[in-house]
């Protein structure tokens, strides 16, 4: 079997070795920074399957760590595990690059369901040369990651790109709320955030605005469409 590596930058030592311990007898190999320059250096230096990354850390924070992780790597999963619970935090995760977000105090096995749900979608994911979807004059290109729009670059945080990229799949066809929770944030979905409304708004702003043609649509108690025509 290939060998599981996780990378747990964290700052309180009880916790990070607490997790250490749980993920190494669930089969993991885990290496352990108790601060961002030292995860920094151990991220750059070897080859991990999933990082769990702390936000507030000595040395460098979790969201410029995050960035630094995908500068290097655009598909290693990353959770970040916080008492840093606010939408603005979990917003400000995503876009520095976070697959999925866990705020402190946490049950582990739901933990271990995310790290299962991430590493099985990763090694998994084998993405063909030339591969691009599209909607009228909007083209995604999923190996260069670019986003055009009758010409024009548009640029998308992370999971503005997953979040488009899971509406051209699905184009023409009604997503619930529901569904984009489970399918682009892989989480069940609460019905006490707006931050897939947000994240609406914010896709909007940057392919729709602009242009006549609006191709993302809301349908009223129903959810989302991305309508081609």
């Amino acid at each position: 079997m290939e060998e599981r590596k996780i990378l747990i930058v964290e700052d309180e030592h009880k916790i990070a070795d607490t997790l250490k311990s749980g993920l190494a007898e669930n089969g993991y190999h885990v290496e352990v920074a108790y601060d961002g320059k030292i995860g920094e250096r151990l991220f750059l230096a070897h080859d991990f399957n999933l990082v769990i990354l702390d936000i507030n850390l000595p040395g460098i924070n979790g969201y410029d760590l995050c960035k630094i992780i995908r500068a290097r790597n655009a598909h290693v999963p990353v959770i970040m595990l916080t008492s840093l619970g606010r939408l603005n935090d979990k917003m400000e995760g995503y876009d520095a690059g976070a697959d999925d977000y866990l705020v402190k105090p946490f049950e582990f096995k739901e933990l271990l369901l995310k790290i299962r749900v991430l590493l099985k979608r990763t090694m998994n994911q084998q993405l063909p040369v030339g591969n691009v979807l599209s909607a009228a004059d909007l083209t995604m290109d999923l190996d260069k990651k670019e986003v055009i729009r009758a010409g024009n670059n548009i640029t998308l945080t992370m999971k503005e790109f997953q979040l488009l990229e899971y509406l051209l799949r699905n184009k023409n066809r009604v997503v619930s709320r529901a569904d984009i929770a489970v399918n682009v944030w892989e989480i069940d979905f609460d019905t006490n955030t707006n931050v897939i409304d947000v994240y609406i708004n914010y896709l909007r702003n940057k392919i729709d605005r602009k242009y006549d043609q609006k191709l993302i649509q809301t349908q009223v108690g129903m959810g989302y469409i991305l309508k081609e025509s």
